[in-house]
């Protein structure tokens, strides 16, 4: 979807998008660069919570790995 920017800057939002991620007037978004693409992010309101649970999961290999260490140092002395 292509859209032009004005004069100021402005870049106008097209309504299906606005309703689908629920940008009402004076919501705010980040602009993101991700290395030449550039990306409109809609902000969080809570990102404390909204962020709750994001990492959740069984732990990574590393984690494992470390854990495994240190009960075999535990078992040692």
């Amino acid at each position: 979807m292509a859209l032009t920017i004005s004069n100021k800057g402005w870049v106008v939002i097209p309504a299906e998008l606005r309703k689908k991620y629920g940008l009402r007037p004076g919501a705010q978004v980040q602009i993101v660069d991700y290395g030449g693409v550039l990306a409109l992010v809609p902000a969080m309101q809570d990102p404390v919570g909204e962020s709750f649970g994001m990492l959740a999961g069984t732990g990574s290999f590393l984690t494992r790995a470390l854990l495994a260490e240190h009960r075999r140092e535990l078992e040692g002395e």
